[in-house]
């Protein structure tokens, strides 16, 4: 069982949502369902939409962040970083059906340089919780991440991709879809592939702020 490293603060207390909040205003959607159960914060939709985020009320610059995920498989979703309340992030992806868990995209904005966990298969778990660290540090964002404590990859933005050059923002979960095939690549009905009830879970999620100055 993987332990919250030493130095990280706890940002979600097991027991409800203070501290979290659902965004109102993501092109993502405003259709989630979220919730705690045994101690983790789980999303699904309902009704079927495109879900949405759920946001911490804090705004962070350099830290460390450390959390279990549990994602069916199934699902489509993400953890975003630097997040704008309109869910405008750099995103570590989670989409097991599409093998691209632990990438890192953008969220409704270009980044110039993404990355894909290739070496993900040697230490995930499936269906059941796996570790994700996330190091976040700069102006011009240097994000390293870590699953299940092996490094799968680490890179240095050649610029700021946020508008205006923002340097700091929420942490957030989102749901996004929950379909047993990609309706978009295949061309079916999106409602006849819905899987209902799918989810993503997220435990024992902890903080580590760094100097604001910090630079790399």
């Amino acid at each position: 069982m993987a332990q919250i490293p030493a130095g990280f603060k706890q940002i979600f207390n097991g027991k409800n949502l203070k501290g979290w909040h659902i965004s109102r205003t993501t092109h993502q959607g405003t259709t989630p369902d979220v919730r705690v159960e045994d101690g983790a914060i789980v999303l699904t939709q309902q009704p079927f939409g495109q879900g949405g985020v759920l946001l911490s009320d804090k705004k962070y610059k350099n830290f460390e962040l450390y959390l279990e995920a549990k994602i069916d498989s199934f699902t489509n979703g993400g953890i975003f970083i630097r997040s704008s309340e309109s869910g405008i992030a750099y995103q570590i992806e989670l989409d097991d059906a599409a093998n691209s868990t632990g990438n890192l995209l953008g969220e409704r904005m270009p980044v110039s340089k993404s990355m894909q966990a290739t070496d993900r298969a040697k230490v995930w778990r499936p269906n059941d919780w796996n570790s994700f660290r996330i190091r976040m540090v700069g102006d011009i964002p240097h994000i390293t991440l870590w699953i299940n404590g092996e490094q799968m990859w680490d890179v240095k933005q050649p610029k700021n991709d946020f508008t205006a050059g923002v340097t700091t923002g929420m942490i957030g979960f989102q749901s996004h879809w929950t379909t047993l095939y990609s309706p978009a690549e295949l061309g079916w009905n999106i409602l006849d592939s819905w899987a209902p009830g799918a989810q993503h879970r997220f435990r024992n999620i902890a903080i580590k702020e760094l100097p604001a100055d910090l630079q790399e």
